[in-house]
């Protein structure tokens, strides 16, 4: 899992598990997420005083059960309730899964031929998983769907795949950078001009850089996660740390030029610009304090970040989100993640039907919008990133900016996944990154050349290898 999601889980609860968020929350319409040619099963009507006979019960299994002590088990079960009440012929049972063991307990339940009808999976599982056709193809449901435009187009980026949909849209985040307003203005800085590209953020990271204030310009990430925010300035320069090849198979792109001009910028920062903190591979927590406590004036993170650096005292007028600073390449995708739902592909029609009824319900206006008021009546800042356009986020803040949740918005339209393999080798990535902010002598393509070096015996070859039996 990626780290966005654990520290936005931990810090002030701000994806609920039913409901969209990155590093995050939930999104739901009940009325308009059925299609109009849904089966008898699934419509709102099937109850009705006709003198037909009552249509089929629909038995599907869900594992979406909260555990006891969920901070939003009331909230899951009144939904689900609710559900049932309006879909009277779609029977749902709710199956919990084991904390910390998600994807293995899916992985074995997919492998011994019990795949639930409906479950959640993360933006990074939905490409390997589709190569491994364990997410049924819901194009045609969805295109049938009157609540399908609702939702965001970049929300359905990494369930699309080959031209074809295979998972509804849960929730999701976005990372860029977060800075602060007030710094800015006194600096005297535009941060459209200072954010413009890695050269005008260097030069704008040294005037905000004062050692008497015990004030830097920029929380660079070299911890044990360094290659989660450095990902996002090779793919500035135009690349990326790994390619995924058409059999299957993994190239490691460690060496290429996009990678060492993100290392050489990142080198820079601490060595050239002067504008990082001094304890390079102090932890993320830490990371976050300096910015909320006004010590660093610029952090990579994500939307889901501002609710917990609100908690801490930071006006939420202070706080400005963007996508980080263009590199070489001339653009600057932000970093996504979130969840979808996905359906049992070897369900018959009419559970899959019912599944595709039931996740939309669960990721429709109706859901979502009670699930902000959910978190607004028991003082949680949610996610202010939804998945769907027809949420008005802003209701249910109080006191957020309208300037700043589209900027949080405005970055989902160019957005990326992290590279792939990163969970095999991201222990190869980090020395080097770290190497290169522990020693200015250190060169960054040599580093980067070691690290593939030991990553292609002991990671690549050997997958490529089992991919290719």
């Amino acid at each position: 899992m990626n780290p966005t999601s654990k520290m936005s889980a931990a810090s002030s609860l701000l994806i609920l598990s039913l409901v969209v968020t990155a590093c995050g929350g939930g999104n739901n319409e009940a009325q308009s997420s059925v299609s109009p040619s849904a089966s008898p099963s699934a419509s709102p009507s099937a109850a009705d005083s006709s003198s037909e006979s009552p249509a089929a019960v629909v038995e599907i299994v869900a594992w979406d059960k909260p555990a006891a002590d969920s901070a939003d088990k009331a909230f899951v079960e009144q939904r689900q309730a609710a559900f049932a009440e309006q879909y009277p012929n779609i029977k749902v049972t709710h199956v919990q899964q084991t904390s910390g063991k998600e994807r293995e307990q899916f992985m074995t339940a997919v492998a011994g031929g019990e795949q639930p009808d409906v479950v959640t999976v993360a933006y990074p599982d939905m490409e390997t998983y589709v190569a491994q056709g364990i997410p049924a193809d819901i194009t045609d449901l969805w295109n049938a769907s009157s609540d399908k435009d609702n939702f965001l187009p970049s929300s359905l980026n990494a369930a699309t795949i080959g031209g074809k949909i295979y998972g509804i849209p849960k929730d999701m985040y976005v990372t860029g950078l977060l800075y602060n307003k007030k710094l800015f203005a006194e600096a005297g800085l535009n941060p459209a001009e200072a954010l413009k590209d890695w050269d005008s953020f260097g030069a704008a990271a040294q005037q905000l850089t004062n050692d008497a204030k015990n004030q830097y310009g920029y929380a660079i990430l070299g911890m044990d996660w360094a290659d989660w925010f450095f990902e996002y300035y090779v793919w500035q320069a135009g690349g990326d740390l790994t390619e995924q090849q058409s059999d299957g198979t993994v190239k490691l792109t460690f060496t290429s030029d996009a990678a060492v001009q993100a290392l050489q910028y990142y080198k820079d920062l601490k060595w050239k610009y002067k504008v990082t903190q001094k304890n390079v591979v102090q932890n993320i927590d830490d990371n976050q304090k300096d910015f909320y406590t006004g010590h660093a004036a610029s952090t990579p993170g994500g939307a889901d970040w501002i609710g917990n650096f609100a908690s801490k005292g930071m006006s939420l007028d202070d706080i400005g989100f963007s996508a980080l600073p263009a590199g070489p390449s001339g653009t600057s995708p932000s970093q996504v993640g979130g969840s979808y739902w996905i359906l049992n592909p070897k369900a018959d029609k009419e559970k899959q039907q019912a599944a595709f009824t039931y996740a939309m319900f669960l990721s429709s206006k109706e859901t979502i919008e009670a699930n902000y008021q959910y978190a607004k009546d028991n003082g949680i800042f949610p996610n202010p990133l939804t998945v769907r356009k027809d949420v008005e986020v802003s209701q249910y803040v109080d006191g957020l900016p309208d300037d700043l949740l589209k900027s949080i918005q405005d970055a989902t339209k160019e957005t990326h996944l992290e590279y792939f393999l990163k969970s095999r080798l991201s222990a190869y990535v980090v020395p080097a990154v770290q190497k290169v902010l522990l020693s200015e002598n250190a060169d960054p393509k040599t580093e980067l050349q070691k690290a593939q070096d030991l990553a292609q015996t002991e990671v690549a070859d050997p997958y490529n290898a089992e991919i290719k039996k």
